[in-house]
C-alpha cells in the first residue's frame, strides 16, 4: 500500500530530489504544490487541475514499487519531490509557490506505528502551516471524518477549541488528524497569524478511481466488484451492534469527483477559510452500496455476511453522516452525486474499462 510517509531523518537536509530527466519548473513561475499527489484524492485533484489547463503543478509523494505511478502518468508535471525533501524544496522555491494542497498522509486506519503517523500526519502538517504563514501562501489540508470517532458527539464540523475537544477518534490515524485540527484552532484562538487562506477538509467515505494502491484500505466498491467478478457474490461485514442489521451499517459515501469539486471551489475562492465537512450529508447502508454495484453490472444482488475482524470491531464506525451547513453557508452550492450514479460511473467508466485511471 502506497502511503505518503515522512521520515525526516532518512536524508541529510541539504539533499534534494530533482530527477535528472525531469526539467524543474523555471524560476518566477507560479506553481500549485500538491502533497500526496500520487494518492487517491490527491491524484484526482491533479487530474482536475491539469484538465483545467494548469501546467505548473509540483507534486510531492512516493511513487512506490507498484503501479501507483499510473495515478499521475497522464499529466504534465512541473516537478516531483520526495516527502523528506519538501521543506528544503519550498525554501528554494519561495516566491514561486502560489498555494499548497496538503493531501499527503499515512491514511491506513490499521497502521500501528504511531510515531511514524505523528511525524507524517501532524508534525509535517504543522511545518507546512508555519511555512505558509511565514510566506503568506494559501494552505488547504486533508482532515478526516475519522476524527469523529464513534459518532457519539455528532458530526458537526465545529472548528472551535471547545467543539473539537468533544471528539474522541478511535484510531491513531484519526487522532493525528484531530490533533492538527485542534492545534490550528488553538493558534487561531490565541490570535496567531494564519495563512491568507486556510481550510481543513474532513473527507468522509470517498470512492472512485485511482484508489487501487490502497489494498485493503480501498473503498468497498472495487472490493465488491472484484468479488462479484470472481464468485458472483459480494461479502459484507456482519453487524456486531444490536441497533444495526447485517449490511445496515451506514456511511456517508462520497464520489471522489465531489471532493475534488470542493477543492476547486476553495481554489477559486481565496476568501473562504475554515474547517469543513466534505460529504454528501446523507448516510447510506453498505447493502445499498453493494446493490448499486450489482445494478451497475446488470445483476441481481447476492450478498454473504462475514464476521467483522476482531482487531477492528471496537474501532468500527457504524454510522457517519456529514453536516454540510458550514460549507453551504460559506457559499458552496454544488449538489452531490447520488450513490447509485457514482457507483455506476465508477464501475462502468473505470473498473470495467481497459484503463481504470482518471
Amino acid at each position: 500500500m502506497g502511503d505518503f510517509i515522512y521520515r525526516p531523518l532518512i536524508r541529510p537536509p541539504q539533499l534534494t530530489s530533482k530527477l535528472a530527466w525531469l526539467t524543474p519548473a523555471p524560476y518566477n513561475t507560479v506553481m500549485i504544490l500538491v502533497t500526496g499527489a500520487a494518492g487517491f484524492i490527491g491524484s484526482n485533484f491533479v487530474a482536475a487541475l491539469a484538465q483545467r489547463g494548469e501546467r505548473e503543478i509540483a507534486v510531492c509523494d512516493r511513487r512506490g514499487d507498484d503501479d501507483q505511478w499510473r495515478n499521475l502518468a497522464k499529466y504534465e508535471l512541473a516537478d516531483i519531490i520526495e516527502p523528506e525533501d519538501l521543506l528544503n524544496y519550498l525554501d528554494e522555491h519561495k516566491g514561486e509557490i502560489d498555494r499548497i494542497f496538503h493531501m499527503g498522509a499515512i491514511s491506513s486506519t490499521t497502521e500501528t506505528d504511531v510515531d511514524l503517523i505523528m511525524d507524517t500526519n501532524f508534525r509535517l502538517s504543522l511545518d507546512l502551516w508555519n511555512w505558509c504563514v511565514e510566506h503568506q501562501v494559501p494552505f488547504i489540508y486533508a482532515s478526516s471524518a475519522a476524527t469523529y470517532g464513534n459518532g457519539e458527539a455528532g458530526f458537526d464540523d465545529d472548528g472551535s477549541c471547545d467543539g473539537l475537544a468533544k471528539l474522541l477518534p478511535l484510531n491513531a490515524y484519526g487522532w493525528s488528524k484531530h490533533l492538527f485540527d485542534r492545534r490550528v484552532a488553538q493558534m487561531i484562538a490565541d490570535g496567531a497569524r494564519t495563512p491568507p487562506q486556510w481550510a481543513g477538509l474532513k473527507f468522509f467515505n470517498a470512492y472512485g478511481p485511482n484508489e487501487y494502491h490502497k489494498g485493503g484500505q480501498m473503498s468497498v466498491v472495487p472490493q465488491i466488484y472484484k468479488q462479484i467478478q470472481e464468485t458472483g457474490k459480494a461479502r459484507l461485514f456482519q453487524s456486531h451492534h444490536p441497533e444495526y442489521k447485517d449490511g445496515g451499517q451506514m456511511r456517508d459515501f462520497i464520489w471522489v469527483g465531489d471532493c475534488v469539486d470542493v477543492m476547486l471551489w476553495l481554489y477559486e475562492n481565496r476568501g473562504v477559510s475554515g474547517l469543513f465537512n466534505c460529504g454528501t450529508g446523507k448516510a447510506r447502508a453498505f447493502k445499498d452500496l453493494a446493490a448499486a454495484v450489482f445494478a451497475a453490472l446488470d445483476k441481481e444482488p447476492n450478498i454473504d455476511y462475514i464476521p467483522t475482524p476482531e482487531n477492528i470491531r471496537d474501532k468500527y464506525q457504524y454510522f457517519t453522516e456529514a453536516k454540510m451547513a458550514r460549507l453551504r453557508a460559506a457559499g458552496y452550492n454544488a449538489g452531490s452525486t447520488s450513490l447509485e450514479d457514482g457507483v455506476k460511473r465508477y464501475v462502468q467508466d473505470y473498473l470495467s474499462a481497459d484503463d481504470p485511471y482518471c
